[in-house]
């Protein structure tokens, strides 16, 4: 009996391990992800803030999170988006390794992480720009709570989200808990993240992340 407390024991302080490099990692990767090149575009337009929920915006009921399958494509109606997902694991740092610069218009999900329409929520990235011209994400930062995004799954079914916060979050206030954790328990929720700010061509980076949430409100074929 205490062989089997203990091992309990030294299972759940390694759990605690793994997950506090994972949250260090996807922090870094918060902070680096969304990083352009050298001779990188003008920095994207956005309000270092909270966009929040419009007071005159009434939000559906959230549905019944679905079984697991995998992602292929996300849709954006308002922005006119319609783009392949592509699995992307973690890079030698333990941060999510983004979609190559060659694939700039593609999504990428984090693979080891919970599947769209799935308890829990999915993390999706994608740059901003290249250095020649603007990336599947430029426009995120205009989604307002609200608007519907698509993810089309493997299973045949449609996983329908809908907006329910969009912030501009700094690098020195980025919190990995809040931004990648689930905002409520038992949904289905989705992040939608890419750089914002200004572009320092110094150190290759933006100022900010912008980071849109939202959540299942129904399924469709």
């Amino acid at each position: 009996m205490a062989e089997q407390e203990n091992s309990g024991h030294r299972g759940r302080i390694l759990m605690g391990v793994a997950w506090t490099v994972l949250l260090l990692g996807l922090w870094l990767w918060g902070r680096e992800v969304t990083d352009v090149r050298q001779g990188a575009a003008a920095p994207v337009s956005g309000d270092v803030a909270a966009v929040g929920r419009p007071a005159s915006v009434q939000l559906p009921p959230a549905a019944r999170p679905l079984g697991d399958a995998l992602p292929q494509r996300l849709d954006i109606p308002t922005l006119d988006l319609r783009a392949p997902v592509v699995a992307r694991g973690l890079d030698a740092q333990a941060a999510i390794d983004p979609p190559p610069y060659a694939q700039a218009g593609a999504v990428g999900w984090y693979a080891a992480g919970v599947k769209p329409g799935a308890v829990g929520a999915a993390l999706m990235v994608g740059h901003v720009d290249t250095e020649s011209a603007p990336a599947v994400f430029h426009r995120l930062g205009v989604l307002r709570p609200g608007a519907t995004v698509r993810v089309l799954r493997d299973d045949g079914r449609v996983a329908e989200f809908t907006v329910d916060d969009v912030r501009v979050v700094s690098r020195e206030n980025f919190d990995a808990h809040q931004v990648y954790g689930a905002h409520r328990p038992g949904r289905a929720e989705l992040r939608l993240i890419t750089c914002a700010g200004t572009f320092d061509r110094a150190a290759r980076a933006y100022s900010a992340n912008v980071v849109v949430s939202a959540y299942l409100t129904g399924t469709g074929l």
